[in-house]
C-alpha cells in the first residue's frame, strides 16, 4: 500500500513537472520578440514621412513602394512599411509677437486666419505666440471659431525679446511629443531671435530628427520703436521726427539688411532639415501657398524600415530617392535610436 502510494505520488510530481515545463515554454514563446510583430512596430520601426512634388511644388500622387529607395547611412534598406493614405493633420501656428513685428503683426494674424480656413473638420491646430515669453493661446482643437478667436488675442509683448528658437523647440519636444499622426509647425516671423536658451545648432539637430515638418514664412520688419516716415529716413515713434543724416541712414539700413539676411538663412535651414519649406511673405501668394501646404501634409507618403541593432542614442542618416525624373523629394534626414527604458 505504501509502495502504491509512493508510486502515485511520484507520478503526480512528474505530471505537474511536465505541465509546468510546458507552461513555461509556452510563456517563453508568447513573450519572444519575433512572435510579437505589433510590439516590434511600436519599438523598432523607423518611420520616414516623404513628400514628393513637381518643380512647381504640386504634390505628386499615385506612387508605389517600388518607386522609392530608402538608405540608412548610405546603405539601401528594405521598405517594410508603405502608406499613401490621406490622414488628418496636427498643426502648431507660431506667431511672432515681438516688438520688431509691430508693423507686420496684422499681416501675421491675417495669414494665420487664412491658414485655419484650409483645415478640415478632422484636422487640429494650436496657436502659440512668442516674444520674450511663449504663450499657448489655444491648445490643439478642431474648432475653427476657437482658433480664430485665439489668433485675435495675439498682442505685441511688453518686454523686449524674441525666443523663437525656444518656442519651436518646446512645441516639437513637449506639445507634440505624445501626438500621433502628421505634425507640422507654421512659423510666421521676422526670424530675428533674441534671448532664446536653445542655440541654432541644437534646434537644427532636433528638427532634423523630429517627425515634424516646419514651414517658415518670413516677414520683413522694422527695428523696435522705429517706423519709416516718407523719404526722410528713420524716425523714433511718438516724438518729433528728425531725419537721420545720410551716412547714418545707410549704416542702419546695412545692419538691418544683414540681420534680415541672417534670419532668412536660418529659417531656410530650419525648414530644409525638417523637410518643410521656406516662404517670403512679400513674394509668395500665401493663400495659394497654404492650400499647397495643407494638401501635401494631408497626402504625404510614409515609409518604414527595421534597422539593424544600433547603440541607444546613436544618430543615423536617412535618404530617400524616387525613380522618376523632374521630382522634388523631401524627407527626414536622420533619426536617433531611442534609449531603452
Amino acid at each position: 500500500m505504501k509502495m502504491l502510494t509512493k508510486v502515485v505520488f511520484l507520478s503526480c510530481v512528474l505530471v505537474v513537472g511536465c505541465f509546468n515545463h510546458q507552461l513555461a515554454n509556452a510563456q517563453q514563446r508568447e513573450t519572444r520578440p519575433d512572435q510579437e510583430p505589433t510590439l516590434k512596430i511600436d519599438t523598432a520601426l523607423v518611420s520616414v514621412p516623404v513628400i514628393v512634388s513637381d518643380q512647381q511644388g504640386r504634390y505628386i500622387s499615385g506612387l508605389k513602394a517600388s518607386d522609392f529607395s530608402l538608405y540608412e547611412d548610405r546603405v539601401k534598406q528594405a521598405i517594410d512599411f508603405f502608406a499613401d493614405t490621406e490622414e488628418p493633420i496636427n498643426v502648431a501656428l507660431l506667431l511672432d509677437t515681438s516688438k520688431s513685428t509691430t508693423m507686420v503683426l496684422d499681416d501675421i494674424k491675417n495669414a494665420a486666419k487664412d491658414f485655419v480656413k484650409q483645415l478640415r473638420p478632422q484636422d487640429r491646430a494650436m496657436i502659440v505666440s512668442f516674444d520674450f515669453h511663449e504663450t499657448a493661446l489655444c491648445e490643439l482643437t478642431s474648432d475653427r471659431k476657437t482658433l480664430e478667436k485665439a489668433i485675435g488675442k495675439a498682442r505685441i509683448g511688453e518686454t523686449v525679446g524674441t525666443k523663437l528658437r525656444d518656442a519651436v523647440y518646446d512645441v516639437m519636444s513637449e506639445e507634440f511629443r505624445a501626438v500621433k499622426g502628421r505634425k507640422a509647425i507654421i512659423l510666421l516671423t521676422d526670424g530675428k531671435d533674441h534671448g532664446s536658451d536653445i542655440n541654432e545648432r541644437i534646434l537644427l539637430d532636433a528638427a532634423t530628427e523630429a517627425d515634424t515638418l516646419i514651414y517658415s514664412v518670413f516677414y520683413r520688419s522694422l527695428p523696435p520703436n522705429f517706423t519709416r516716415r516718407g523719404r526722410g529716413g528713420w524716425g523714433r515713434r511718438g516724438g518729433i521726427f528728425t531725419p537721420l543724416p545720410p551716412p547714418r541712414q545707410q549704416r542702419r539700413r546695412e545692419r538691418m539688411e544683414e540681420r534680415s539676411a541672417d534670419a532668412i538663412e536660418f529659417l531656410q535651414q530650419l525648414s530644409d532639415v525638417s523637410a518643410g519649406r521656406y516662404f517670403d511673405s512679400e513674394v509668395a501668394k500665401l493663400k495659394e501657398t497654404f492650400v499647397q501646404i495643407v494638401e501635401e501634409l494631408r497626402h504625404q507618403y510614409r515609409l518604414g524600415f527595421y534597422p539593424s541593432d544600433h547603440p541607444a542614442g546613436s544618430v543615423h542618416s536617412l535618404k530617400v530617392q524616387v525613380e522618376r525624373s523632374g521630382v522634388v523629394v523631401r524627407s527626414r534626414r536622420s533619426y536617433r535610436v531611442a534609449t531603452k527604458p
